[in-house]
């Protein structure tokens, strides 16, 4: 072994065995776990909620055959993929939440860790990926009530091959105040790029008039990135992006942040390297969430903003794991940055469990939920040990030392490349895990695995239910602009003014590899709360958000928030 790994190894287990490792978490308990279905036919290594209530999720396409197959005898027909030239199943699908059936789509060029974001309109753009699908931009449109899969001429994949600048495989996307997409890094891209290259946002199909021509300047250079990069595990890729109220991008990749002016393409301040020196991207994977945006009830234009990253597995994991089968645990340790304030610095806190490949995702209530991942090892063909079957609440507002509750455990590992997303009833969707490079499903540690569940948050327990609010409507309608009153009218059971009324609107995730990209909760001000007509009926006077970079234009959830419980179930509005 390495002289230096080791001594890495020695002096991380010293640490990990220190007494300041002590976590004052609450006991674990609360929350269920749903299987939903036995199978869904492919391994969901990404997923994005869509406005209509169904969620897309897909595999890469050359390892061979899913177990799904494609209808009406349609195959897809590649010679350029790595496994099957000829295939005849699906890898990619719609689960319909409200029926709990699948329906599957084609999708032709390989999406192995791509990067996905949904556009004001409620497509899906979807970009990267590997070997023919690297330069590839996809999208998908919503489909009409009662279509939807391949055979549907209004709803599958649309492919531009070529429309990006670069190859782009664990590269980050985020989605801009003018509709823009952020696309930026990548395997070996220390770089970024546009969809599309100007203007709004369009349409990727090939009729497209904004193909990007090949100039020196474009992809634009983005030397941080080059900086931050390992030289052999990288620890840089799918680097965390989120975009301020400001309208400027915080970037983290390894451990280290900067503040992006992408427009003039200036780094307008480096933020102090997270605590400890150990990475915290690809493949030493942490997850990191941007913490609900609250609106000031002064009407004032500033908006305070925090970015919290956690987990990780300490420096050199990956080699040790992929060289010697030697497994570090990986890393406890959050940290919490208030990027708007002038004297930023990292606030350290430890989760109850170490975790490396844990999704981060944001709650209705505000709270944040940590999900997946692992105990040892990293990210990376099956360099991942224990399995962290149990999820963490984390809540941004409750006493440094007490914020962190473990809930219920899950029965199934959700290991490298599973995922989730939080969907329109506040249940968190969980699927995925295939730590192989085919689909194997015996005689190995953790089986590829095709289950689907549904995690219900305590905010779900069927007892608080006389607290769950159910919205009736929202004026002038669903369509909403920056700024415009609105009135929420919700019915409640046994209300409590004491507990207190909040709205949040939540943009959900796209989520592969630990990382929820897009995902956003901004709390609105509730200037009153009053009776309406009929009985247990309530109207809420609020605004929507002031600004495109406040909350981006597109489509949100809008979540009535009644003691601590959210309505039954979001409400979709369109912000522009």
């Amino acid at each position: 072994m390495d002289f230096f790994l080791l001594q890495r190894l020695l002096l991380f287990l010293l640490a990990a065995a220190s007494p300041l490792q002590l976590c004052h978490s609450q006991a674990a308990g609360g929350g269920e776990w749903r299987l939903l279905r036995e199978s869904i036919g492919l391994s969901a290594m990404h997923m994005q909620l869509l406005r209509n209530d169904r969620v897309v999720m897909f595999d890469r396409t050359d390892f061979g055959s899913s177990n799904l197959s494609l209808p009406l005898g349609r195959c897809r027909r590649d010679p350029l993929d790595a496994a099957l030239k000829v295939d005849c199943t699906a890898h990619s699908l719609l689960y319909e939440l409200s029926s709990n059936d699948v329906l599957p789509l084609t999708i032709l060029t390989d999406t192995w860790c791509s990067s996905g974001s949904v556009l004001p309109d409620g497509t899906l753009l979807q970009s990267g990926g590997y070997n023919d699908g690297d330069r590839v931009v996809r999208s998908l449109a919503p489909c009409p009530d009662g279509e939807g899969g391949s055979g549907s001429s209004s709803c599958d994949w649309v492919e531009n091959p070529g429309y990006l600048a670069v190859r782009r495989w664990y590269a980050t996307n985020q989605i801009l105040p003018d509709g823009r997409v952020f696309i930026v890094g990548g395997r070996k891209q220390y770089n970024y790029e546009f969809f599309p290259r100007e203007g709004g946002a369009r349409d990727p199909r090939p009729s497209s008039t904004l193909l990007p021509a090949r100039e020196a300047s474009y992809p634009v250079g983005f030397s941080f990135l080059k900086e931050t990069r390992d030289d052999e595990a990288e620890n840089n890729l799918y680097p965390f992006v989120h975009l301020l109220p400001d309208g400027s991008l915080f970037v983290f990749a390894n451990t280290r942040a900067v503040l992006l002016d992408y427009a003039s393409n200036r780094v307008l301040r480096n933020f102090p390297p997270i605590p400890g020196g150990h990475p915290r991207n690809y493949p030493s994977s942490g997850s990191s969430v941007l913490l609900p945006l609250r609106l000031p009830a002064d009407g004032s234009n500033r908006v305070d903003a925090e970015v919290l990253v956690c987990g990780g597995a300490p420096r050199g994991s990956y080699e040790l794991a992929l060289k010697n089968g030697t497994f570090l645990p990986a890393l406890r340790t959050c940290g919490r940055l208030a990027v708007t304030d002038s004297d930023a610095e990292w606030r350290m806190e430890m989760m109850p469990m170490a975790r490396v490949m844990g999704d981060m995702l944001l709650l209705p209530t505000g709270d944040v939920l940590i999900v997946n991942g692992a105990g040892r090892g990293t990210a990376g063909w099956e360099l991942g040990r224990d399995p962290v079957t149990s999820p963490v609440l984390y809540r941004p507002s409750g006493f440094p030392g007490q914020r962190f509750t473990v809930l219920n455990r899950s029965p199934i590992p959700r290991m490298y490349h599973s995922s989730a997303v939080v969907d329109t009833y506040g249940r968190v969707l969980v699927g995925g895990s295939n730590p192989h490079i085919y689909y194997n499903f015996s005689g190995v540690e953790f089986p590829t695995e095709l289950k689907l569940e549904a995690f219900h948050p305590p905010y779900l327990d069927r007892s608080l239910d006389p607290l769950r609010p159910v919205v009736v409507g929202v004026a002038p309608g669903n369509s909403v602009t920056y700024g415009q009153p609105l009135g929420v009218r919700f019915s409640v059971g046994e209300y409590r003014a004491e507990g207190g009324v909040s709205v949040a609107l939540l943009a959900p995730s796209f989520t592969t590899h630990a990382l929820a990209m897009n995902q956003r909760l901004v709390v609105l001000v509730v200037a009153k709360v009053e009776t309406a007509s009929p009985e247990s009926v309530y109207r809420l006077t609020t605004a929507a958000p002031p600004t495109a970079s406040v909350t981006p234009p597109g489509y949100y959830l809008l979540f009535v928030v009644h003691a601590g419980v959210p309505s039954r179930k979001g409400v979709w509005i369109n912000l522009h």
